[in-house]
């Protein structure tokens, strides 16, 4: 194949290139010519005072104070966050994964592959834009794409330096210009001169009929220069940093680059192939960083080709799509040498291709993101710093004075759930820090204050939230939540919805005679996988605590509204409770809510959204909640709920059915209980044994 003619790359053409390229320089300093040597050094010192007059230094400039570092921050010293210094660098604004951040810094000098998996928000894109800040400097590349003489469907591909791709087009394209324009001069004088002859010798007619055939037959049969020019395909700027690509949701073609298609393919108006290439996000992001988030949402096709681009470092560009004229065209290897950051949540490694996780735990760096950081002084520092750089990035609200940033950090403590932590949940966090500052700046605000931040906590609910209420007030009104009296066979349980809301969870049981061979026990409410295994372990429970044989008797247990399902064993005690209940006939408060799971043995074990779940209870008008004692640190409820409810922990299934049964005679029953709960499992099979023989068919 003789590439010659367009390959700037060799020496044999390096010159007729250089001349294009010089004259596309030339022709590009029109107009600077007048710039005075000294233009450099201007400065806009200088240039106010030609302009503006003598300098003026604003009273009180020199003696503001400086900002405060990260070990410096202390609320008691702080007025508002504008007195918090931010960092520059992305990677020194990342809260709460020092792990994440370590691996990052050594994965951008060794050019590694880095997957980060973990929960939404927590700075995984953040840790992705710092990694192509932190990359080593290298000579970025411009590619080319040119027709190939010999083989149109196999354009060829030539790399330059960053910048002069502009430069080696710009010259192509003018040099066609002036072809196109000689060419076009060339007709116009035959034309003249055939009509000149023509009118000499008096043949005007056949002179006209000359000039057009001619006219025609040159302009169709003439070469097209525009075709022979080259197209620049990646383009980067001299001295600029890393490119950084965000490739997440991408389809084959975005991706992997792709083929357009040509409706006009042939009869000389079909589109020239190599001009009809389209570089993907792999191409752009050669010597850069390219980021994908919920890699697993990527087809398995695309997911192969990438594994493809990483190993080899390069990637044809075809066309994606068999019915595309395109589909036939494909490139020579376009370099794609990227370093690939794969994220996603925790269910994204059963969705991505064995070979592309196994390319990155092979070359590079798995990282699992927290979600919550120790609530030390330390951290604390970080988090007020967070604050003060969200309000710094937004640039549109006020800063947040010492009572707006303790109320933040009390959110976050919150939105924990978990005893001694903040939240890293910070994307989450962000939006409540702008919605309070759109409530200042509504106010007309200097600052930020707590009375913004709790407006904001009551407008800025997920909708998970706002649905709890709504399904609490409907439910009031039909009462199929009840809180008052009460019940036998009937338990407020409690749920978490979404990620930031709680629900109450009326749960129904009845126990009736078994039309089988033996009893079952029968759960409705669309429960999920955990739900249905916690019911069977509450069998063992029902038969411990209340002595009977259950063999003889079908459970049915209903879960009360629950039409998106229940997932989770959270509502053990809750079950537990409303089949003992029905079982024994023995009422159950309905001013109680509980919530907790269940070892076989009958002790409480912690649950996750104790807060979320108390809040819901409160908001019902339930005056007691039950949770597990483990938990009992990590309830951060609102103020507002603190005299509405009265929060009790429980250990065992003992101290949950003291307080939320009502039997006539209390501590006979209870008696029975502690007694029930002592007994070995010999004695117990022989205590439901003896019934079963001695009278059959009696519970």
């Amino acid at each position: 194949m003789k590439n010659n003619d367009i390959n700037p790359d060799t020496n044999q053409n390096e010159a007729p290139i250089e001349e294009l390229s010089n004259m596309a320089v030339d022709n590009g300093k029109t107009g600077q010519e007048n710039i005075p040597s000294d233009a450099a050094e201007v400065t806009p010192d200088a240039e106010s005072r030609a302009t503006e007059g003598p300098v003026v230094t604003v009273q009180g400039e020199e003696n503001k104070k400086p900002l405060l570092k990260l070990e410096e921050i202390e609320l008691d010293k702080i007025e508002n966050s504008s007195d918090i210094e931010v960092p520059q660098r992305l990677v020194d604004q990342v809260v709460g994964q020092e792990h994440a951040v370590e691996v990052i810094k050594k994965a951008a000098i060794q050019r590694r592959h880095v997957m980060m998996i973990g929960t939404p928000g927590t700075g995984k894109s953040m840790l992705a834009k710092a990694m192509a800040e932190l990359l080593p400097k290298e000579d970025l590349q411009d590619i080319l794409v040119y027709p190939n003489s010999e083989d149109s469907n196999t354009p060829i591909i030539r790399t330059v330096k960053a910048g002069r791709g502009k430069e080696i087009v710009s010259a192509h394209k003018m040099e066609a210009k002036k072809r196109s324009q000689t060419r076009n001069t060339l007709i116009m004088v035959l034309i003249f001169g055939i009509m000149g002859y023509a009118i000499i010798t008096g043949q005007l007619l056949m002179g006209i009929i000359g000039a057009a055939f001619i006219f025609m037959a040159l302009q169709y049969s003439r070469p097209k220069d525009e075709a022979m020019v080259p197209k620049l395909l990646v383009s980067n700027e001299k001295d600029s940093t890393a490119p950084y690509l965000d490739g997440t949701g991408s389809h084959a073609g975005a991706l992997l680059g792709d083929v357009r298609h040509d409706p006009f393919q042939s009869g000389g108006l079909e589109t020239p192939s190599h001009d009809r290439v389209e570089a993907g996000a792999i191409h752009k992001a050669n010597k850069g960083v390219l980021f994908i988030d919920e890699i697993n949402t990527l087809t398995p096709h695309s997911q192969q080709n990438l594994l493809t681009a990483l190993q080899e470092g390069e990637f044809p560009i075809t066309g994606q799509s068999e019915r595309s004229s395109g589909a036939m065209v494909k490139t020579e290897p376009v370099p794609c040498r990227f370093v690939m950051i794969a994220a996603g949540n925790l269910d994204a490694m059963e969705g991505m291709h064995p070979a592309l996780r196994s390319r990155i735990r092979g070359y590079g760096y798995e990282v699992y993101m927290q979600d919550t950081m120790p609530d030390t002084e330390e951290n604390q520092k970080k988090f007020i710093r967070f604050v003060a750089q969200e309000i710094k990035n937004d640039g549109k609200i006020p800063p947040f004075d010492k009572g707006a940033i303790e109320e933040i950090m009390r959110e976050a403590r919150r939105r924990s759930n978990r005893k001694g932590h903040i939240t890293l949940k910070l994307r989450d966090m962000g939006g409540l820090i702008r919605v309070a500052g759109d409530m200042a700046r509504q106010a007309e605000s200097a600052v930020t204050t707590t009375e913004h931040v709790l407006k904001a906590k009551s407008i800025a609910r997920s909708v998970e939230d706002q649905i709890s209420d709504e399904y609490t007030k409907r439910s009031r009104e039909y009462e199929l939540t009840v809180v008052e009296g009460t019940q036998v066979g009937r338990v407020n349980g409690l749920a978490v919805v979404g990620a930031d809301s709680g629900q109450v969870l009326p749960i129904m049981a009845e126990a009736t005679p078994t039309q089988g061979a033996t009893g079952t026990i029968i759960a409705t409410g669309l429960l999920k996988e955990i739900a249905k295994e916690s019911i069977s372990n509450v069998s063992a429970i029902v038969k411990k605590f209340t002595g009977r044989d259950i063999r003889n008797m079908d459970v049915h247990i209903q879960f009360i509204g629950t039409y998106s399902g229940v997932e989770g064993d959270s509502a053990s005690v809750s079950v537990t409770t409303a089949v003992i209940s029905a079982i024994e006939g023995i009422p159950v408060r309905q001013d109680v809510a509980m919530t907790g799971s269940l070892s076989v043995r009958g002790n409480v074990l912690p649950i996750g959204g104790a807060t979320y779940k108390i809040e819901a209870a409160a908001k019902a008008g339930i005056k007691t909640v039950l949770i597990p004692q483990s938990n009992l640190d990590d309830v951060l409820i609102e103020d507002r709920y603190r005299d509405m409810v009265e929060i009790i922990p429980v250990s065992t299934i003992e101290e949950v059915l003291e307080i939320a049964l009502v039997p006539e005679k209390k501590d006979d029953f209870m008696e029975k209980v502690r007694n029930l709960a002592k007994i070995t499992p010999a004695e117990f099979i022989e205590k439901i044994s003896a019934p079963v023989k001695n009278t059959p068919g009696v519970i």
